[in-house]
């Protein structure tokens, strides 16, 4: 046996491997699942590294580190933005079905052409649960044709039912398409200049069963010692013994130490580890060790996980004050360059509390409220009490983060900490003090939520101290926790609504004062809200016409959106056009990206369209009633259940609103929803009414009517008259029983005008009746599938359809843009 000074490090693809490489091209998706030390990402790569040659070729790698979905998406984020894609920083990571959705429809236009364009992820195994696997899969089937996903994994994470769905779309590689066979080995030691024999060849297929990182071990030693390993072997201790132990003391702690990074820089080199030359070395590395390499198309090295556990190993053999220091030093390096949660990491792990304090200051809650609770938790428990009390600004981030936890006793022990931390503190300057004592206030507020009179003596108290705006309350959240209502929200108690009004006004410019006009105009919509539920539609009108002026340019998208349910509501009872149609108002939310509002606005449309007697335009998850796919917000749950209850009455499901009435009043009961719970039980008189079961209806609409009197709340009967129209007739009449018919009768008028104004838009009269059928089907967001189930035509019937609706009407372009500017037409006509 001879063994000739080759370089070990040259990549090897057998023939038989790059034949099935080759098959990516044909697939949306191709998952390669293979154990640790297969070469997944060198045979990935080395694909990609073909593939580029070719011009018009896009890649976007994204390397995955840990189990955090936030780092991931921030990875994401900059791996598209890196291939010169930046429309994905726009998004946060999609949380429901409808994210997903929105996120698919701007990935459809971005990833489009006529070159292949391929999506790495490596290392997905450390990712856990389904919520990605599902998003992927949605990817393989939606996105076009010339989008390639690959991803590499250790375990496998396409469940058989989805590997089924997606059929022709999705490739599997596994170990035996990765694994040498024995005369894919005999070439490969033959160009490392392992001149083998054949008992040898045999011993080292048999040793390692093609597992190319155990060959490369086994013939490193080969060329160091002379001799292949024993049989029996541990991986790890192979790898120690071939690759750590003979470097000299001061590379392998070099080595040891950037073992902690996922990624790292050459500049992060040298901070972290101290070292000047870090550049050299790492280029000797990179030479000698197939195991440390310089990512494709960047700047950034990576260690192989093998690599990274073996090195951790000895890293831990350091002295712990060499182990603190380099901890230290990618805290510092990490705090540096704005990656808060990484510091936090590091930091954590050199038990710098005092450090990691300090960036939870920096970070304001924004990072630390998508981590685990548990992680927090547990730094508290470790934290001591003194190194707490020397981070007040802390405490309120904390207290803040610990509320949206609903970890209450933990935020109740913060605040008296706190507390405890002023008063120890007589000398601090006296406005630092009144700053945490008046935001320590402003947090303590959200316990008593719905409550407007406790709330408000805590915002006055909180304004009367604050000089500076509050640092725990981000003003682009939202303000309604996804309802559509202020007035729903609070109006917690029947014949209180003018005492409520009163105090949220006198609440509001205290709240705005301290939190940048977080939620400004809230005050005035609710007045604007009274007065329509009052069925006072001219002081609506110009309530709201204040509420626009107030939120206009001020950022709080939130207030503006629910303003414009209102108007769309008032537009039913001939109080105008609604500031913006519905289709026109989704589209803006679309450009701005972002999927929480493009919900709240699903919310708002249905319940409009429900009103309407427009079944087919109601948004699909509330029409299909897939609402357990979409995040809301515990809040403002109640409120979209009231908006799905009225989706079950247009659909006439009478036994459905009926069955769900208790646990709908209970869910509104525990947040105190008065106006929430006086809706749900007309809805629920609705149903028994139409069902012809008048003495339930009966009683159940006499116990409303004598509540609503209280305030005088007309509306929620009017919006209701279809259905409880003959039974409010048999109603001890007074003024404001006809108050509510004359309302209800305009409801009707209206809406029967609109149904018939947009049945035939105009310059809709070239087309036949079937096909403005299907305009408007179109119009509703509906597949063609949807379509053709609805009308009982084929799919390809529906297709030929639509090509003569847009021939006729001479809109042009692919079939996303042709049916959008359908639907704009229709929506606007």
């Amino acid at each position: 046996m001879q063994n000739r000074n080759t370089n070990l490090n040259d990549i090897y693809m057998s023939d038989r491997l790059q034949a099935q490489l080759q098959q990516i091209d044909q697939y949306a998706m191709t998952c390669v699942v293979a154990p640790m030390g297969y070469g997944k990402t060198t045979a990935v790569n080395w694909f990609l590294g073909e593939r580029s040659k070719v011009p018009g070729t896009r890649v976007v790698r994204i390397s995955i580190y840990s189990d955090s979905l936030a780092i991931f998406w921030r990875s994401a984020q900059s791996a598209f933005a890196h291939a010169g894609l930046d429309f994905l920083r726009q998004y946060e990571l999609p949380s429901d079905l409808q994210g997903v959705m929105l996120l698919m429809d701007d990935m459809n236009r971005a990833l489009a052409g006529t070159g292949p364009f391929y999506i790495f992820l490596d290392d997905y195994h450390l990712l856990r649960g389904p919520r990605c696997a599902d998003f992927l899969c949605k990817c393989a089937v939606r996105l076009p044709k010339n989008v390639h996903i690959i991803i590499a994994s250790r375990n496998h994470f396409l469940s058989q039912a989805e590997i089924t769905k997606l059929c022709s779309r999705v490739c599997i590689l596994g170990p035996k398409q990765l694994r040498l066979d024995k005369d894919d080995l005999a070439v490969y030691t033959r160009r490392c200049g392992a001149d083998l024999t054949e008992s040898q060849l045999q011993q080292l297929l048999y040793a390692t069963e093609g597992w190319i990182s155990a060959v490369y071990l086994n013939l490193r030693t080969l060329a160091d010692r002379g001799a292949l390993p024993e049989r029996g072997s541990d991986i790890y201790n192979l790898f120690t013994a071939t690759m750590i132990d003979p470097l000299p003391p001061m590379q392998q702690e070099f080595l040891t130490a950037l073992s902690l990074a996922d990624e790292f820089t050459i500049e992060m080199a040298k901070a972290v580890t101290g070292r000047a030359d870090a550049a050299e070395l790492l280029a000797d590395l990179t030479t000698r060790n197939a195991f440390v390499k310089r990512l494709p198309d960047s700047d950034r090295y990576r260690c192989h996980h093998v690599m990274k556990h073996c090195a951790m190993r000895a890293f831990h053999k350091l002295p712990a004050e060499k182990q603190t220091a380099y901890y230290d030093r990618y805290g510092q390096w990490y705090e540096q360059h704005g990656h808060l949660l990484h510091a936090m990491t590091a930091y954590r792990a050199c038990g710098d509390y005092d450090a990691l304090l300090r960036v939870v200051e920096k970070d304001t809650g924004i990072r630390l409220a998508i981590t685990r609770p548990k992680i927090a938790l547990a730094d508290l428990d470790a934290c001591p009490k003194s190194t707490l009390k020397e981070h007040p600004i802390a405490l309120l981030v904390l207290m803040r983060c610990m509320f949206n936890w609903h970890q209450i006793p933990k935020m109740l022990e913060l605040k008296n900490l706190l507390l405890e931390t002023v008063d120890e503190h007589p000398t601090w300057p006296g406005e630092y003090r009144s700053n945490l004592l008046g935001e320590c206030d402003l947090i303590t507020s959200f316990l008593f939520y719905n409550d407007i009179a406790a709330m408000s003596v805590l915002h006055r108290s909180a304004s009367e101290k604050m000089t500076r705006p509050a640092i725990s309350i981000q003003k682009a959240n939202g303000w309604t926790f996804n309802s559509p209502s202020v007035l729903m929200m609070y109006h917690s108690k029947p014949g209180a609504l003018d005492a409520e009004l009163a105090e949220l006004d006198r609440c509001m410019p205290h709240y705005c004062k301290i939190t940048d006009d977080h939620g400004i105009g809230a005050d005035l919509l609710m007045q604007a809200e009274a007065a329509f539920t009052r069925g006072q539609l001219d002081d609506a009108m110009i309530a709201l016409e204040r509420t626009y002026a107030q939120t206009d340019g001020s950022g709080q998208e939130n207030i503006a959106l629910c303003g414009d349910f209102l108007s769309l509501r008032l537009s039913l009872f001939g109080q105008g056009a609604p500031r913006y149609t519905p289709l026109g108002r989704y589209e803006l939310l679309q450009q701005q990206h972002n999927a929480p509002w493009v919900r709240f606005w699903d919310a708002c449309c249905a319940y409009y369209y429900a009103l309407l007697g427009q079944e087919e335009a109601i948004p699909e998850p509330f029409r299909l009633h897939r609402l357990e796919r979409i995040n809301f917000l515990a809040p403002g749950r109640p409120m979209i259940l009231l908006i799905e209850n009225q989706v079950y009455l247009t659909q006439k499901a009478w036994p459905k609103v009926i069955g769900r009435s208790e646990k709908l009043l209970e869910g509104a009961a525990a947040f105190r929803y008065s106006l929430v719970a006086l809706y749900l039980r007309i809805q629920t008189a609705a149903a028994y009414a139409m069902m012809a079961k008048q003495t339930e209806a009966a009683a159940l609409l006499q116990e409303t009517l004598q509540e609503a009197k209280m305030d005088g709340l007309v509306l929620p009967f009017a919006e209701n008259y279809r259905y409880l129209k003959p039974l409010l007739q048999d109603m001890p009449q007074d003024a404001f029983t006809s108050r509510i018919q004359a309302l209800g009768e305009a409801l009707e008028t209206h809406c029967a005008g609109l149904l018939y104004a947009r049945a035939y838009p105009a310059g809709f009269d070239v087309l036949t009746e079937r096909e403005r059928e299907i305009c408007a089907l179109i119009a509703a967001r509906l597949s063609n599938r949807e379509i053709a189930a609805k009308l009982f035509l084929s799919e390809g019937s529906v297709k030929q359809y639509c090509n003569r609706i847009y021939s006729k009407l001479n809109i042009e372009g692919d079939t996303r843009s042709k049916r959008r500017r359908l639907a704009a037409w229709m929506a606007n006509c």
